[in-house]
C-alpha cells in the first residue's frame, strides 16, 4: 500500500512539473530591457559573416536595433535592408520611410534568402527624420 501511495506522489508531481513547463508564461518583451544595442547593419552583418555564433548570441534574446527605415507595411518594417521587424498592432501613419527608427524586438532567426535577421513582437522605441 506504501509503494502504491509513492508511485501516485511521484506521479501527480511529475504531471504538475510537466504542465508548468508545457504552459509557461508569455515573454512581454516591451517590459524587458534589451540585452544588446546594435545598428541593423552591424548584425545584419554578424548574421551574414558567422550565422552559427550569431545565433548563439542573439537567438530568442531582446535587443535594440537602429536604422533607416527601407520598407514599411502595416505591421512590418525593414531596416537598412538587414532586419525585418513584425509589430503586433498596425504602426502609425506618421512613420515614413527613409526616416531613421529605433526598435527593441525580440531575434527569431535568419532568413538566408533575404539575408534578414527576423524580430517579431517589436515596439518602436523613438523616431527621427
Amino acid at each position: 500500500m506504501l509503494k502504491k501511495l509513492i508511485i501516485f506522489g511521484i506521479l501527480i508531481i511529475s504531471v504538475i512539473a510537466g504542465y508548468n513547463y508545457i504552459f509557461q508564461d508569455h515573454r512581454t518583451i516591451e517590459d524587458e530591457t534589451a540585452e544588446f544595442i546594435i545598428s541593423a547593419s552591424a548584425i545584419g552583418n554578424q548574421f551574414s559573416n558567422d550565422l552559427k555564433t550569431a545565433e548563439a548570441t542573439y537567438l530568442n534574446k531582446t535587443i535594440e536595433v537602429s536604422g533607416r527605415i527601407s520598407e514599411i507595411n502595416t505591421t512590418e518594417v525593414t531596416l537598412d535592408d538587414k532586419v525585418f521587424c513584425q509589430f503586433s498592432e498596425a504602426l502609425e501613419a506618421s512613420i515614413q520611410q527613409n526616416s531613421k527608427l529605433k526598435i527593441k524586438g525580440r531575434v527569431i532567426g535568419y532568413d538566408d534568402l533575404l539575408e534578414q535577421v527576423k524580430l517579431d513582437q517589436c515596439t518602436i522605441i523613438n523616431t527621427k527624420n
